[in-house]
Parts: structure tokens; sequence; C-alpha cells
């Protein structure tokens, strides 16, 4: 397992919904009785914020500019025809990144599986690579130690589950700014520049930043958009799907703020 992705893991947890407004209603509690009026308020603005963020009215508030920063690649009008030919796009691969697993499924023998926020991905750059033809790159490791990478994974995914081929495989990279850098060697040495990259649509402002630092020219082929639905009464109603929306967005957020605080303006 590696130390820099445990310790992202730690550091991630500690300032991200739940355990970060858990740990503000705890310490609202523990100084109530010295100063009893701070204290009730941190209390109330933790389970305030508990409750917004657990909404899916809340959470579209983290969501919703997220996804405006990277447009659907097919024009809207197509977007319900899905074996309709792309919009002409100047690429000459695929790049779709790993984003979660599932753990030794008991129906594959133990194995392990792409999750289903990684499913997701496969599912839509299956089928671009249908419609375009071109090579696929698929990208992921393995930093909690798991037997398999992530690239691994997907690439049998797409072979046996979508009948797609896979040419590249990435499977040393931890974190986006890995995902990146470690593909743009795949792809340069292949005289690949120009790609059409894959992820979720909440993901994708970090993800093309990162891999356009690296020199790649970079078309966003977002997918996985969660706040396209009109408001709803049951988006009023917490619940703990809303709360991971929230929590994916605001991981995110903080992301892009920490790869420009790291990178500077190009990242």
């Amino acid at each position: 397992m590696s130390l820099s992705w445990l310790l992202i893991k730690v550091v991630s947890a500690l300032i991200l919904p739940p355990l970060v407004l858990v740990l503000l209603g705890v310490c609202g509690v523990l100084i109530m009785r010295r100063y009893r009026f701070i204290g009730q308020c941190l209390v109330v603005l933790a389970v305030g914020l508990l409750l917004l963020l657990s909404t899916g009215a809340g959470s579209r508030l983290l969501v919703a500019p997220l996804e405006q920063r990277s447009l659907p690649l097919m024009p809207l009008e197509q977007r319900s025809l899905p074996l309709m030919p792309l919009v002409t796009v100047d690429a000459q691969a695929i790049v779709i990144l790993g984003g979660s697993r599932l753990y030794a499924a008991p129906e594959q023998a133990g194995s392990d599986l792409p999750g289903a926020q990684t499913l997701l991905r496969l599912r839509y750059g299956a089928q671009l690579q249908r419609q375009t033809g071109l090579p696929l790159l698929v990208s992921g490791g393995a930093p909690d130690g798991a037997a398999e990478s992530e690239a691994m994974l997907m690439a049998r995914s797409l072979r046996e589950d979508f009948r797609v081929p896979v040419k590249w495989l990435e499977a040393g990279s931890e974190d986006t700014a890995q995902n990146a850098l470690a593909s743009a060697r795949h792809l340069k040495n292949a005289g690949v520049s120009r790609i059409l990259l894959v992820t979720d649509s909440m993901h994708m402002p970090r993800a093309k930043a990162m891999f356009k630092r690296v020199g790649l020219e970079v078309i966003a082929a977002p997918t996985a958009f969660i706040a396209q639905k009109p408001l709803s009464v049951d988006d009023f109603i917490p619940t703990a799907n809303a709360l991971r929306d929230s929590h994916y967005a605001l991981h995110e957020w903080i992301g892009l703020l920490w790869y420009r605080l790291k990178y500077g303006r190009e990242g």
C-alpha cells in the first residue's frame, strides 16, 4: 500500500463531510460550558450543513458549477440517440481514467471488478471507440496494494463485457496528476498528441488541466452528469446518495485548489 495514497485518504476524511461536520459538532459540545453561545453556533452549523449537503438540492450547489465547466461532447439534440455519429473530432486516441473498484466479488471467484463509477466511464469510452475507431488507453494503478491495477480491471471489462480492444495500459499511477504524466509517456511514444478524455463530468476540470499540463491537446468527453434532473420534492429529503455527491464535489473543488497552488496557472 502506498504511504502517500494512505495519507491523502486520511487528510481527505478529516476535511470532507461527514467527518469534518462531526468534528465541528463535537468541538461545539466541548466548548459549550465555557463559551455557550459559540458552542451552540458550532453545533447548529454542523447539523445544518450536514442536513443541507445530504439533500439533492444542497449537493447541486456544489455539483452543478463543476458539471457546467465540461459540456457534453455530443450536441444536446443527439444525446438521446446513442447510435448517431459523433460530431467530427480530430483526435488520435481515447483515454479512460479509472475511478473505483469493487473488491473480491464472490460471484467472480473473489476477483476485483471495476466499480460503478468506473463502469460508467467504460461504457461511454466503449461507445466512443465504436463510433470513432480510435485506439484506447486505460489509466489507473493500485495504490491500495491490490493484486491487480484498475487499468487491468478496466481492460478486461472492455474486452470481455464491451467487446472493445485496448491498446495501452497505464497501471502505475496513484492520482490524477500521475494519470496524466504516465499516460502521456505511452501516447507520445506512439506519436499521439490529441486525445478524447473520458471521465466523470465533475472530475473533468481537474483531469483536463493535468493532461494539458503534460503537453497533450484534450477534447473533453465527460460522462456521469448527475445535476441535470429538474428539482423535485424528493431533492429536499436528506439521503446518503446526496451526501456522497456533496463529498465528491467538495473533493474536486479542493483538488482544483490544491493543483492550482501546486502547479500554478497550469493546474
